[in-house]
């Protein structure tokens, strides 16, 4: 009783010389951020309406002629030699629809190697796997299956493992698909032909002129290409396309995911990835020729890999690694948002709760590991720097992680505790508001979602904040890397038997299994400041400190990622 008694003496005393001005340096902080995070959504605005209106599209910039499949003299040879990679780790579900489509690209057999690097530790699935590959290996398909002895450097390890053998230097292009992409037959002939030169226009080993203008005129080396993952007439955009100074890859977008229509959260994932692949893909490629490779359905020159120093696996994001390396060795970036692949998105809390723990924290510590080496580099301008630290790094892989849950799931909520510090209104209400409308334009069709993404965002920030977080100290699970669970077309059979409805039912009754006590603690958290700014405030932040301390709890207690209807 005599320390209960001593606490509001104790709070009194520390809190003019501590809290108060602790708190109002963290709002300034938060403010700052805040208005950096605008700045640059207003920025990519800017950009992309220009890229849009002018309809600098990549085929109208380097002005690519096809490839001639009709040419008596040429033949097959017209066509570079492409090998492709399909990384897999105990893809039970998905192995079968991504060799399918692989094997079903349009391009001639003799120019086409097929690689499924299988990491997989269950020996049935290894043995599924290895069937399938046979069973198109009969059918006239150039396609081999490779194992490790150990899983060493995870999907780095494997791509790296895949290079070395003799036959690849033959290839000229690699291209990456993960085992739940599924792209189109013609996907190889509407992204080879971006990087690759004419016969009079190479320039030196590995370079790739774009005939066109002089000023124009660029080296192409890798090109990362649009995903679509459709599901009845949902749509879903993903980019994953790169171009290097002369390009040396392409990378295309992602279209909308197979299951984007599967539940609410796989709608938000879709709304966050839209504006990623639609807008920030496209402004990196458009300004400065660089964005960070998605590590799937991505066109890359191999000369650009070997170049850059090939897969590395010092982190848990090797694609973007390998991306930023080949930036400053001058290779420049081509993002093709048409050309559109099907994906699956992460249908349960708990897969997708990992992938963006591996997307957050990943970025983050390779900002840590490379800033000096980026800051000295003498091969690119200054101007590509500041882009790739501050804009590429900084805000979007840093600053818009921390600053979501830190402002607005602590520090506004402790302001309601101490009225000296006063948060302005166009902190908390206008800058938000104009972030979520610049943010919501990738997907116009879930507009109406618009609330309930940003309060699932905000619970999602406080995992992408925490791995921010270990990424930059390089903390315990900074190298963690758990493979997103991928259900493919299981999902449906399995929901039309009632025996394994039941089994299901019967997994959502174990309570303890679902709760997650970190978003109940912080529910609880919001939601005593929302009483106590209801009877002492007077900003009326209770309004979105009970709607907030709802999505917390509502995610606390397992009731996202966990019941998917049947589509």
């Amino acid at each position: 009783m005599d320390a209960a008694a001593t606490l509001p003496e104790a709070w009194s005393q520390v809190r003019a010389p501590v809290i108060v001005p602790l708190l109002r340096l963290a709002v300034v902080v938060c403010l700052t951020m805040s208005v950096l995070l605008f700045l640059e959504r207003v920025y990519m605005a800017v950009v992309i309406a220009g890229v849009r209106l002018l309809r600098l599209r990549p085929e109208r910039r380097y002005r690519c002629d096809p490839i001639p499949e009709d040419d008596p003299e040429l033949g097959s040879t017209a066509f570079p030699i492409v090998l492709v990679q399909i990384p897999m780790f105990n893809e039970r579900e998905v192995y079968q629809l991504s060799i399918g489509a692989v094997c079903g690209l349009s391009w001639p057999s003799d120019r086409l190697v097929v690689q499924v690097l299988d990491d997989s530790t269950d020996p049935v699935i290894k043995e599924m796997v290895r069937v399938e590959c046979e069973r198109w290996a009969r059918k006239g398909i150039n396609i081999t299956y490779q194992i490790r002895d150990d899983r060493k450097g995870y999907k780095a390890g494997a791509l790296r493992a895949g290079m070395k053998h003799a036959y690849v230097r033959e290839c000229e292009y690699v291209v990456i698909f993960d085992a739940d992409f599924q792209p189109e037959p013609d996907y190889l002939k509407r992204t080879i032909p971006l990087p690759r030169p004419q016969p009079a226009d190479r320039t030196g080993p590995g370079a790739l002129e774009i005939r066109g203008s002089p000023a124009a005129r660029t080296i192409l080396r890798y090109l990362q290409s649009r995903c679509l993952a459709q599901h009845n007439t949902a749509r879903f955009i993903i980019s994953t396309t790169a171009a290097a100074a002369q390009p040396a890859a392409v990378s295309g977008g992602f279209g909308r995911e197979v299951n984007a229509d599967e539940c609410l959260m796989t709608r938000m994932q879709e709304m966050s990835l839209d504006y990623h692949f639609t807008v920030e893909q496209e402004v990196s490629s458009s300004v400065c020729a660089f964005f960070g490779f998605n590590g799937t359905a991505g066109v890359w020159r191999i000369a650009a890999i070997n170049e850059a120093g090939g897969w590395k696996d010092r982190t848990t994001v090797e694609d973007m690694d390998l991306a930023v390396r080949a930036s400053l060795k001058g290779w420049k970036f081509v993002y093709v948002g048409d050309v559109q692949v099907k994906s699956e998105l992460p249908s349960t809390f708990k897969a997708f709760r990992f992938q963006q723990h591996r997307w957050s924290c990943g970025p983050a510590n390779l900002f840590r590991k490379m800033l000096m080496e980026i800051v000295t580099n003498k091969k690119v301008t200054l101007y590509k720097k500041f882009h790739v630290i501050y804009n590429f790094f900084l805000i979007r892989k840093i600053i818009a992680h921390v600053i979501t849950f830190t402002f607005y799931c602590l520090v506004i909520p402790a302001t309601i505790f101490v009225p000296e510090v006063r948060v302005p209104k166009w902190g908390y209400v206008y800058l938000p508001c104009c972030i979520t409308l610049l943010n919501s334009v990738g997907t116009p069709r879930s507009f109406h979602l618009l609330f309930f993404w940003v309060v699932f965002e905000n619970v999602m920030s406080l995992h992408r904040s925490k791995a921010t977080l270990i990424g930059l100290l390089e903390a315990g699970r900074a190298n963690e890397w758990v493979v997103t669970e991928k259900l493919g077309n299981a999902l449906k059979m399995k929901s039309a038997s009632k025996a394994n409805k039941r089994q299901f039912m019967k997994q959502l009754m174990r309570i303890w299994d679902r709760l997650h006590v970190t978003e109940l603690g912080v529910g609880a958290f919001l939601f005593s400041c929302g009483c106590y700014d209801l009877a002492y405030g007077k900003d009326y932040f209770f309004v979105y400190f009970f709607f907030q301390s709802m999505a917390f709890f509502v995610v606390g207690i397992g009731y996202v990622g966990t019941i998917v209807p049947q589509s």
